[in-house]
């Protein structure tokens, strides 16, 4: 089951690694409640790698969308 759940999740170090940010800056995001949907278990915090997959894919369309001038 761990590594069924690593496959599919990443934990706050990963994904800072992932978009080159640092762990603080997910971590204000939590409490701001901006950033990707998580999942808190316990103490540990894990991200589902469809929940990053759909946050990058609306950056990036609101990026597209502010470039159009819109």
């Amino acid at each position: 089951m761990e590594t069924k759940m690593r496959e599919t999740c990443l934990n706050q170090v990963e994904l800072a690694a992932r978009w080159k940010i640092s762990p603080r800056t997910l971590e204000r995001w939590r409490h701001t409640g901006d950033g990707p949907s998580f999942i808190k278990l316990g103490g540990r915090v894990i991200y589902r790698i469809a929940d990053v997959e759909a946050f990058e894919h609306q950056e990036l369309r609101d990026i597209e969308y502010a470039k159009a001038g819109c």
